[in-house]
C-alpha cells in the first residue's frame, strides 16, 4: 500500500540533528516531514549531558584513549567498557579507530573539528535567537578536575591545542577552585576553568522548543518506524513497518545509531559503532552544583539542569541490541558521592542512550551515492553541540548552495 502524500523533503530521525536540519530547511521555505519511531527528541537527544562543547576540538582518537584502553577495558564499570562477547564484532571498528589516531592524521582531524565547532557556535547562537530559545542557554563555564599533579600535567598538551584555536581557559587551585564549586572533595588538587563553556537548561526541552518553531514554519512530523529506503532518479521511497510507503523528492538520513543500516540499503557502507552512554538524573536538591563539572579521568560529568542534576557519561561500545547495564550508572553515582561528599544520591532516574560514533570522531555529512539523498549522522557525544551547524550544512547541500565549511573530511565515502 502506498500513501498518496507527496513529500518534498523527508527527514528520517527526530533527534536534535534531524530537527535542526528540518528547521533550517523550513526557514528556507521548503516543505519538510520528519519521521521518527518515538517522537521529537525522545531518545538519545533527551538524555545527554546538555553541553554545547564548542571547545572540545580534540577528536577522541587523538585523546590518548588507545593508551588508556587496556586499563579501562580491565574495569567493566570504568570510563570505557566493551562486553567481551561483543569484542569480535567490534574489532574492525577498533582497528579503524587506532589507525585514525595516527600522528599523520592529527592536524587534519583537529582542523576539521575546530572548523566545525566554530560554525556550530555561530549557528547555535543564531538559531537560539530566531527560535526564541535563548533563555534556555546557560553560560556558566565548566570546571575540569584533577586528582593528582600527574593527571593535571597529562592534560596540558590538550589545553595547549585548544589555546592554538583561541579557546580561553585558566588553571585553578585552592580557594579559587573552591569558589567555583564549593563542597568538592579535597582529593582534587587542581582544575581548569573554561569560562566560554555553555550548557542548556534541558536538552530534551530545548529540542522540543526548536521543533515548535519549525512547526510554525510548516514542518510536519509523522510517527513511523522505517524499515527500508530506496532511491532513484525520480526520488526516494521510504518503506514503513506498517506496510505503507512514502515518496519524497529528497531525503535526509539523521537516524543516529541506526543510520548506517539505512545507508546500507543504498550501497553506502559506513563503519558506525554505538557509544552507549549512561546517566542518572537526581532531583535538583541533590547538591548545589554551580556549573558543569568534568571528571575526565573517570569519563563522566555532572550537569545542573532546570529539571535535575545529571550524573553521566562513560562509554560502552556494545551495539544497539544488548540490554542496558545500569550498574554503569550506579558506578558513576557512587563516584559522584565521593567527589561531592554532601551529595544526596536518592530519587534518581537512570537512562541509557546510543551515541552514533565513527572511528575518526568526525560525523558523516554529505550526499549519498544515490541521487537526492543526504546523510547527517555519527556525531558521537557531540550531537547537541554540532546540531545547528549540521542543519545549516544540510540546508546548503539540499539547496545546492556552497557550504561555509570544506566538507571533504566529513564525506560519507571517506571510509
Amino acid at each position: 500500500m502506498t500513501s498518496d502524500t507527496s513529500i518534498d523533503i523527508a527527514i528520517i530521525g527526530g533527534g536534535i540533528i534531524g530537527i535542526c536540519a528540518a528547521t533550517y530547511l523550513a526557514e528556507a521555505g521548503r516543505s519538510v516531514t520528519v519521521f521518527d519511531r518515538t517522537g521529537i527528541c525522545e531518545e538519545t537527544s533527551s538524555g545527554n549531558a546538555a553541553a554545547f562543547a564548542f571547545s572540545d576540538v580534540l577528536p577522541l582518537a587523538h585523546k590518548g584513549m588507545i593508551r588508556q584502553l587496556p586499563k579501562w577495558l580491565a574495569d567493566p564499570l570504568g570510563p570505557l567498557a566493551v562486553p567481551p562477547a561483543y569484542l569480535p564484532s567490534l574489532l574492525p571498528w577498533l582497528i579503524r579507530f587506532w589507525r585514525a589516531g595516527a600522528a599523520k592524521h592529527y592536524e587534519a582531524s583537529v582542523a576539521a573539528q575546530a572548523g566545525m565547532m566554530k560554525l556550530a557556535e555561530a549557528e547555535w547562537m543564531g538559531l537560539l535567537d530566531r527560535s526564541g530559545t535563548r533563555p534556555m542557554l546557560r553560560e556558566d563555564g565548566s570546571l575540569e578536575l584533577y586528582e593528582s599533579e600527574a593527571e593535571f600535567r597529562a592534560s596540558l598538551p590538550g589545553w595547549a591545542e585548544r589555546e592554538r584555536f583561541g579557546i580561553g581557559f585558566r588553571h585553578v587551585e585552592g580557594e579559587e577552585m573552591a569558589s567555583l564549586q564549593p563542597g568538592l572533595s579535597p582529593r582534587f588538587v587542581k582544575g581548569t576553568f573554561v569560562p566560554g563553556w555553555k550548557t542548556v537548561a534541558d536538552p530534551k526541552l530545548l529540542g522540543k522548543a526548536v521543533w515548535a518553531y519549525a512547526e510554525k514554519l510548516g514542518a510536519r512530523f509523522e510517527h513511523a518506524r522505517i524499515e527500508r529506503i530506496e532511491a532513484g532518479t525520480n526520488g526516494a521511497t521510504i518503506m514503513l513497518a506498517d506496510g505503507t510507503t512514502r515518496k519524497a523528492k529528497q531525503l535526509v538520513v539523521t537516524a543516529g545509531a541506526w543510520s548506517h543500516l539505512l545507508a546500507k540499503n543504498l550501497g553506502d557502507r559506513i563503519p558506525l559503532e554505538t557509544e552507549r552512554g549512561y546517566n542518572t538524573t537526581l532531583p535538583i536538591s541533590a547538591f548545589d552544583v554551580k556549573r558543569q563539572l568534568i571528571f575526565s579521568g573517570h569519563g563522566f560529568v555532572i550537569t545542573p539542569l532546570e529539571t535535575g542534576l545529571r550524573v553521566g557519561g562513560a562509554v560502552e561500545l556494545g551495539g544497539i541490541e544488548r540490554p542496558p547495564n545500569f550498574r554503569r550508572s550506579k558506578a558513576m553515582l557512587e563516584k559522584a558521592k565521593r567527589f561531592l561528599p554532601g551529595l544526596d544520591p536518592s530519587g534518581g532516574r537512570e537512562w541509557m542512550g546510543f551515541r552514533p560514533s565513527l572511528p575518526d570522531s568526525l560525523p558523516v555529512i554529505g550526499a549519498a551515492r544515490a541521487p537526492g539523498v543526504f546523510y547527517a549522522f555519527g556525531h558521537g557525544h557531540l550531537g547537541l553541540t554540532q546540531a545547528a551547524a549540521t542543519g545549516r550544512l544540510i540546508r546548503d547541500l539540499v539547496l545546492g548552495q556552497n557550504p561555509p565549511l570544506d566538507l571533504t573530511p566529513f564525506r560519507p565515502q571517506r571510509f
